[in-house]
C-alpha cells in the first residue's frame, strides 16, 4: 500500500499524455469519460424511469445541482493548489442567515445580499489567513471553520427560519430562460465558468495554480506567490459558496442555519470524478462541471424510481471514492508497466 501511494504522487505529476494526438487526449480523457458516463446515465434513465424525459425534470435538475455548480469551480482551483475547502456549504448556511436576519430586520434584500458576499470574502479570508500566515493544513482549518461557520449560522436563528423575500427576487431564483425549462441561473453559472476556466487555463496566475499544485517549493523559486495565490483562492471560494448561499436561500423562500448541510461532499465528489488529482496539479474546469451533472442526473433518476435519499448519500459517497481509487490504481499501474521498459533499457547500455 505504502508503494501504490508513493508511485502515485511522481504519475500524476508527468505530462507524456502530450506526446499523443490532439483527438486521443481529448477523447481518452478523464473529462471525456465523464460525460460520455453522464450520456449514458441519461439514455438509460430515459428509457427505464417514467417521467425522466419531461421537461420539469430538466428544470428540477439544474435548480438542484446549481448550488454545487457554482461552488465546484473555485474548489477546482483549490484542490489542484493540492488544498481543499470544507467550509464551504457552512459558509452557504451562514450568508443564508445574514441575508435573512438583515432582511428581516428591514434591511433591503439587495443590500442585505451585499452584506451576505462580504460575509463569505471573510470567511473565506479567515481559513486563507490561518492556512497561508498561520501555515496550518488546510484540511485541519477547514473543518474548525465547518464547525464554527455553521455555530455560528445555527446561533444567529437558532431552530427558526426566516421566510418573508422580497417575491421579485424569489421568483428570479427560480424562473427559467424564456421558451426553455432551462432555469436562469444557468446563465450564471456558465459565465463564471468561462471566468474561472479562462483564469485557470489561459492566464499567468493559472499557470502558477499549477505549478503549485506540482511542487509548491518548486513554485516559490520560479517567483510565484504561493500563498497569496492561496489566499486569494479561498477568498474566492467564500464569495462564490455565499453567492451559492443566496441563490439557496432565495430558491426555497428559506433561511435557516443548517440549509445545505453536508453539500461539501457532494460538491468535492463532483471535483474529483471529474479528474481533478487530490494530490494537486491536475485537472480543468469543464470535469467538474460534468461531474456534477452526473451526480445530478443520478441522483434525479433514483428519486424519480423511488429510490430513498440515504441509497443516494451512499451512491454519491461510493462516486466520490471510486474517483480516487480508479485515479490512483491507473497511475499505479502506468508506473509498474514503466519500469520494466527502463530496465530494459538500462541492460541495453550496459551491453
Amino acid at each position: 500500500m505504502t508503494n501504490f501511494l508513493q508511485a502515485l504522487a511522481p504519475a500524476t505529476r508527468t505530462y507524456k499524455d502530450h506526446s499523443q494526438p490532439l483527438w486521443r487526449r481529448i477523447l481518452l480523457s478523464r473529462e471525456a469519460a465523464v460525460i460520455g458516463g453522464t450520456l449514458l446515465v441519461i439514455l438509460v434513465a430515459s428509457i427505464s424511469v417514467r417521467a425522466f424525459a419531461k421537461p420539469i425534470t430538466v428544470t428540477y435538475l439544474f435548480l438542484d445541482i446549481a448550488t454545487i455548480l457554482l461552488i465546484a469551480l473555485p474548489m477546482t482551483l483549490i484542490i489542484i493548489t493540492g488544498e481543499i475547502d470544507l467550509s464551504v456549504a457552512s459558509i452557504v448556511g451562514l450568508s443564508s442567515v445574514t441575508l435573512g436576519v438583515l432582511h428581516q430586520g428591514g434591511m433591503p434584500i439587495e443590500a442585505a445580499g451585499a452584506v451576505a458576499l462580504l460575509v463569505g470574502v471573510v470567511a473565506g479570508a479567515v481559513n486563507g489567513f490561518l492556512i497561508t500566515i498561520v501555515g496550518l493544513p488546510s484540511l485541519a482549518v477547514t473543518i474548525g471553520t465547518l464547525a464554527l461557520y455553521r455555530g455560528l449560522a445555527v446561533g444567529l436563528l437558532g431552530t427558526t427560519a426566516v421566510t418573508k423575500f422580497t417575491e421579485f427576487w424569489t421568483d428570479l431564483a427560480k424562473s427559467k430562460i424564456p421558451g426553455t425549462a432551462v432555469p436562469s441561473i444557468v446563465v450564471v453559472i456558465v459565465v463564471l465558468a468561462i471566468v474561472f476556466g479562462v483564469i485557470l487555463h489561459l492566464t499567468p496566475f493559472g499557470r502558477g495554480i499549477f505549478a503549485i499544485g506540482l511542487s509548491p517549493e518548486g513554485a516559490r523559486f520560479s517567483g510565484i506567490r504561493v500563498e497569496r495565490t492561496k489566499f486569494i483562492l479561498f477568498m474566492l471560494s467564500g464569495f462564490v459558496s455565499a453567492l451559492a448561499g443566496i441563490f439557496y436561500t432565495l430558491r426555497f423562500s428559506s433561511a435557516r442555519g443548517d440549509n445545505a448541510t453536508g453539500l461539501e461532499l457532494s460538491v468535492i465528489a463532483a471535483v474529483l470524478l471529474g479528474g481533478v488529482s487530490i494530490f494537486g496539479g491536475r485537472g480543468s474546469t469543464l470535469g467538474p462541471i460534468a461531474g456534477a451533472v452526473l451526480i445530478g442526473v443520478l441522483a434525479s433518476a433514483l428519486r424519480l424510481a423511488n429510490v430513498t435519499s440515504d441509497v443516494i448519500n451512499i451512491i454519491t459517497g461510493t462516486l466520490l471514492v471510486a474517483s480516487v481509487v480508479a485515479t490512483s490504481f491507473l497511475a499505479w499501474l502506468r508506473t509498474k508497466r514503466a519500469r520494466p521498459g527502463r530496465k530494459t533499457e538500462s541492460l541495453a547500455a550496459k551491453g
